[in-house]
């Protein structure tokens, strides 16, 4: 009887647990070439504080939960600016330089009894809001590649002046780094360099915290500096490489207020083109104001000077014509933004047609193929499928049924000078140019208010209101009036 073959099965060699990282966000700094009472970070450019958008990039690599924004000058405002994002905060009370910065982080980054110990330490500029997840992943991976115990990210300026330059071992490969030389030490030759060290980094915790307390404040402005870390991990032969990013632009901060507006251009610009690859229109995308988290459906059309702003979400097949401001509302497709339209925390239903200068202020609700016209102003009102209001018309406190008609000159009295009050305007109601309805006020579906009328109580269904003083005629009363005139001045 044969014996049954066997064979040895190769054990699979263990795949390589990705490294459990954190993130540090220097978050503390006051900013003073702003030259502003405000924190730097909650400066906002492309419609978000500055340290929001280095959170939503931070938040592509690991969990809120793994984010540590380290805040200092008005902290508590920072913290509520951005408490939303859960990310984590560590308080840098007195802020003496980016190595003190980690040194206070040290429990929440590397670990203490039962927490989680990280393997990378990720530091991100908080005011450095261009910086793409993308290369921040290639930076964690480059690092954990090289087994290095620093990596730092580096950029090519044409104009490097101010930063400090990468000098590197170029007989090693030219991945690792020799020095970092800040502006004011550099040589005229190391000045030529245009290698700049950037301010984003990798480190290692363990190495980091290992580490991290043979910084010295032995400099001119008596303050512990990251960049020392390089000089350090060397001396005890750690190794410290950099990685250069092919686009210098997403590592710039900003310092100034000029530097700022140069970098929501490009924020936005950047939107922009998002945007057409998805299939929007925009003419002159340069003169729009198009905010980071805006969402615009394909087939919409967005016409010069146009403002979106906030969290604006626009459906497909829409019209924003020119000088249109549109502010955390929401749009369904094929609705028509005439010239001049001011919308905020509002909502419209597809087909509807709004403007020009039509005034939408929060809380009003517009229904499915609506007209909203000339200078018509709402607030906090719901209007049913269909109904119009084409003219000089105040709707505020209001609930408007379907295929509603309210002539110009139309206004709601919504308060008394102490209380709001709501108008109902029930279905296929008729309202008359220059109508003045004084709430609380029901008018009754099918029913008419005659132009002119003042009404103060609830109209019911299909009947007609008036609410005006009789008319009445005095004939010859203007050339008596003249006669007595001329009298007068004989």
């Amino acid at each position: 009887m044969a014996k049954a073959l066997k064979t040895k099965s190769k054990a699979s060699p263990s795949t390589p647990q990705p490294p459990r990282i954190a993130i540090a966000i220097m978050a503390a700094g006051k900013g003073t070439r702003l030259k502003s009472k405000h924190p730097k970070v909650l400066h906002e450019i492309g419609g978000k504080p500055i340290l929001a958008h280095v959170i939503a990039t931070a938040k592509q690599i690991v969990p809120a939960q793994d984010i540590f924004a380290i805040i200092g000058h008005e902290a508590e405002r920072v913290r509520e600016a951005v408490a939303g994002t859960g990310v984590n905060f560590v308080l840098q009370a007195e802020q003496r330089g980016t190595g003190h910065a980690l040194m206070v982080a040290r429990e929440a980054l590397s670990g203490n009894g039962n927490r989680t110990r990280y393997d990378q330490v990720i530091v991100l500029s908080g005011d450095a809001p261009l910086i793409t997840a993308e290369t921040i992943k290639k930076l964690s991976a480059f690092h954990t590649l090289q087994k290095a115990a620093m990596t730092l990210l580096s950029a090519d300026l044409d104009n490097p002046y101010g930063y400090g330059r990468v000098i590197r071992k170029r007989a090693r490969g030219g991945a690792e780094v020799q020095a970092i030389v800040e502006e004011k030490s550099a040589t005229p030759q190391q000045k030529k360099i245009r290698e700049i060290n950037s301010g984003f980094y990798v480190f290692a915790a363990p190495a980091l915290y290992e580490h991290i307390d043979r910084l010295s404040t032995k400099n001119a402005h008596g303050e512990y500096y990251l960049t020392d870390m390089a000089e350090i991990f060397q001396r005890v032969r750690q190794k410290v490489v950099v990685m250069k990013t092919s686009d210098a632009g997403e590592v710039l901060g900003t310092n100034t207020r000029a530097e700022m507006m140069v970098l929501d251009a490009r924020l936005r610009m950047a939107k922009c083109r998002a945007l057409l690859e998805e299939g929007v229109t925009i003419y002159y995308p340069h003169t729009c104001v198009i905010d980071s988290d805006v969402e615009v459906g394909a087939d919409t059309v967005i016409e010069p000077f146009v403002q979106l702003l906030g969290k604006t979400k626009i459906g497909a097949d829409c019209r924003i014509r020119s000088y249109s401001v549109i502010g955390n509302s929401t749009l369904a497709d094929r609705v028509i933004i005439k010239p001049g339209t001011i919308m905020e925390a509002s909502r419209v239903d597809a087909g509807a047609v709004l403007g020009p200068y039509t005034h939408m202020r929060p809380g009003s609700e517009i229904g499915e193929g609506a007209h909203l016209g000339n200078f018509v102003e709402t607030k906090k009102i719901k209007m049913g499928k269909g109904s119009k209001a084409n003219h000089l018309t105040y709707l505020g406190d209001a609930e408007i049924g379907e295929a509603v008609n309210i002539g110009a000159g139309t206004i709601t009295c919504n308060y008394d000078g102490v209380t709001k009050h709501k108008t109902v305007i029930e279905d296929r109601a008729f309202i008359g140019s220059d109508s003045t309805l004084v709430a609380p006020i029901k008018i009754g579906r099918d029913s008419y208010v005659a132009a002119a009328s003042c009404i103060t109580e609830d109209v019911p269904e299909d009947a007609l209101a008036l609410g005006r003083a009789r008319q009445s005629v005095k004939e010859g009363w203007a050339r008596a009036r003249r006669d007595a005139q001329k009298d007068q001045h004989r």
